[in-house]
């Protein structure tokens, strides 16, 4: 929105470029100026991968903002056709790669819904374990990464301590780091390592205990609250029009969490806590992601309580060398780490799926900058994009 005036009286011509009087006095001008579209990305610090922001800015502010996704699709949704049961959770757990266990999660759940398979009770409670577990792993990256994209360099470091505590302990009971492959269809691979609770006790109380770190590194900095008290705010409204939802709905004001308002898993039996904000601005955000560190550290520590006090029993399901699901559909859907991920399945009685539809958070979060950006300065940008807490690979599946 630059000044695109024609020449008239109190307007003069300087070098071909209109000058426009603003105020009184010799030195009350202000330049016109034309807008321009500038590209962030695909490839930029902020974006968090491949990631392309189509911007029209007026100086320094944004008139308008689009989001290009695709640079990274890798088909995952069209590779589940021509995959067995077996073989999806190879590739479902990739495309938030910050939260493999929560991702293979859902299509289990739906495979066994569509089968009427009840699985183990010391199944449920780890898979409820570990699935908050990977929770907090996925938060501590973007509580590191957050104030990193905003100059503070030395949160992230605190952050990474505690994930390599966690990424131990899982390590431990899956042999990966990032891409777990522990869910089965009926349960899990194999049982809990002699003791792996206790490991998992102890280094839940460490990084309980090391939160306040980040907290005191954060809170209190001037300009990480100038940088983010205030700035990005989004509505009410606009969540429920473009389907936002997790951290970043809760921060302003949506109170939903599947884990307590439609329970899987174990969660009916536990205190699910949800935390939430009225703010609405990149602040409120942050805020929401370290409470629910806290929150799913208190429901680890009770899943290890529960899984220490049931008798030993099978941790899967003996299922057949070529595993077939009945004809039908079913819809499963889970409270991932940055929202909603919805499995939509389809059977005509095969071994594979006829389609797999996966709605992943990311997605719709990331589609709301066009509402959110357009009015901020350019350097605000990048104080909002990160807080929208995306895994590019979650957008493009």
């Amino acid at each position: 929105m630059g000044f695109m005036t024609e020449p008239r009286a109190g307007a003069a011509h300087t070098g071909g470029r209109t000058e426009r009087v603003v105020g009184i006095g010799a030195g009350a001008k202000e330049l016109a100026t034309e807008d321009m579209i500038l590209n962030i990305g695909p490839q930029h610090p902020s974006t968090h991968g491949v990631l392309r922001l189509r911007l029209v800015v007026d100086g320094e502010r944004i008139v308008s903002a689009e989001p290009i996704i695709g640079y990274m699709h890798r088909g995952a949704e069209k590779l589940f056709e021509v995959r067995d049961y077996r073989q999806i959770i190879v590739l479902a757990n990739r495309h938030d790669w910050l939260s493999a266990f929560a991702n293979e999660l859902g299509v289990v759940l739906a495979v066994e819904r569509m089968l009427g398979m009840e699985v183990p009770v010391r199944a449920v409670w780890a898979r409820t374990l570990l699935a908050e577990l990977n929770r907090v792993l996925n938060h501590l990256m973007f509580l590191g990464s957050y104030p990193l994209e905003l100059g503070a360099i030395t949160p992230i470091f605190y952050a990474f301590r505690e994930r390599e505590m966690l990424q131990a302990v899982m390590e431990e009971i899956s042999g990966g780091r990032m891409h777990y492959m522990f869910n089965r269809v009926g349960g899990l691979k194999e049982d809990l390592p002699y003791g792996w609770l206790d490991r998992v006790s102890r280094t839940v109380g460490d990084v309980r205990g090391r939160l306040s770190d980040i907290e005191n590194l954060i809170y209190g900095n001037e300009i990480f609250l100038a940088r983010t008290r205030g700035v990005g705010v989004l509505d009410r409204e606009t969540i429920m029009q473009y389907g936002v939802s997790g951290p970043i709905a809760r921060a302003s004001g949506v109170d939903l969490d599947l884990r307590r308002d439609e329970p899987y898993l174990a969660y009916a039996e536990l205190p699910v806590k949800v935390a939430t904000r009225s703010a609405g601005d990149c602040h409120a955000r942050f805020e929401v992601l370290l409470d629910q560190v806290k929150d799913s550290l208190d429901l680890a520590d009770a899943c290890v309580e529960r899984l220490r006090s049931l008798p030993p029993g099978p941790i899967n399901q003996r299922l057949p060398k070529v595993l077939k699901v009945p004809e039908g559909h079913t819809y499963a859907w889970t409270e991932n780490p940055l929202g909603l991920n919805g499995y939509y399945l389809v059977s005509r009685g095969e071994k594979t799926p006829w389609r797999l539809k996966l709605r992943s958070a990311s997605y719709n979060n990331i589609q709301v900058l066009r509402e959110m950006l357009p009015g901020h300065l350019i350097a605000d940008m990048v104080a909002i994009l990160g807080s929208m807490f995306f895994v590019v690979g979650d957008i493009d599946k």
